[in-house]
């Protein structure tokens, strides 16, 4: 698959049935092109496996609640076509998408609780998301916006809102020459990139933020797994901007990114050392074990 995402062949499941790709279309006044009423899942199928699936259908279905709408659909409902989806397209390694949003109906202000609930399942083939930055490490910038209070947003929630700052940041990230960006919390923590959750090496301890106002990632809890198996211990803590001249080694993780090392933030250099490429290959194991 190649070209414009709304240009291609393929099927994309929607409202319970699978259609043409081409045909996946939505009305300009749908709430949440207006209002980001909206939350999503990435996920990654792996030899026709997806990893983690239900994780995710469980998460999509709790952020929806979370900006307060019900998916009409139930998780076993939405395992189902997320499979039929990747049959349709008859792809084994691809990256899925699940989407559900408010759409359009009777109401048009803010408010919009008469307005139907939509979904859909698209899938794609999609590479390493930071390129050849898994040999080297990606090069980070640090962001001039900041992940929000809890008490002003659902930062637990997948939502399309919270992504905001993220596009603006890595937009960024990218005229600066960098694959992405960290991000600080309101507080002034070290927080995570724009898509993905940070882990930090410091005399074979790791270190990683405390997602107390981000999202904590799937891909994040199975890192931890790995490390903890491995009896390394695992600091998840608040991380003072000041500590980052002093850690050793640097990683990204999230579904789109697995397992990425990063060679530089800002001003400050880390090593691609033997724990990050240890991680990151076992990371490929297990996915396809």
């Amino acid at each position: 698959m190649a070209g414009n995402y709304d240009d291609r062949d393929g099927k994309i499941w929607m409202d319970g049935q699978l259609i043409d790709w081409r045909e996946a279309n939505v009305h300009i006044l749908t709430h949440a092109m207006h209002y980001a009423s909206s939350v999503f899942e990435g996920e990654r199928a792996y030899g026709g496996k997806i990893f983690k699936s239900r994780e995710h259908s469980e998460r999509l279905k709790r952020s929806a609640e979370m900006i307060d709408f019900e998916i009409p659909y139930t998780v076993d409902e939405i395992e189902a076509a997320k499979k039929a989806v990747l049959e349709a397209n008859g792809q084994s390694d691809a990256y899925v998408r699940a989407v559900a949003w408010r759409g359009a109906g009777q109401d048009m202000g803010v408010a919009s609780a008469r307005n139907p609930v939509r979904m859909a399942i698209a899938s794609w083939e999609w590479g390493a998301y930071y390129g050849d930055a898994k040999m080297k490490g990606a090069k980070l910038d640090i962001s001039k916006w900041k992940r929000p209070s809890p008490e002003t947003i659902p930062s637990h929630a997948k939502a399309a809102g919270l992504y905001m700052i993220c596009t603006m940041s890595k937009h960024a990230a990218e005229a600066k020459g960098c694959s992405d960006a960290m991000m600080f919390d309101y507080r002034g923590y070290v927080a995570e990139a724009t898509g993905a959750n940070i882990f930090f090496v410091k005399d074979g301890e790791v270190h990683t933020p405390d997602p107390d106002c981000f999202l904590n990632g799937i891909t994040r809890q199975t890192v931890i797994g790995m490390l903890k198996d491995r009896q390394i211990k695992v600091h998840e803590r608040h991380i003072m901007p000041e500590e980052l001249e002093g850690f050793e080694q640097c990683w990204l993780t999230g579904t789109a990114a697995e397992v990425t090392p990063v060679g530089q933030i800002g001003d400050y250099n880390f090593e691609v050392g033997a724990l990050t490429r240890d991680i990151a290959e076992s990371y490929e194991k297990l996915v396809r074990s």
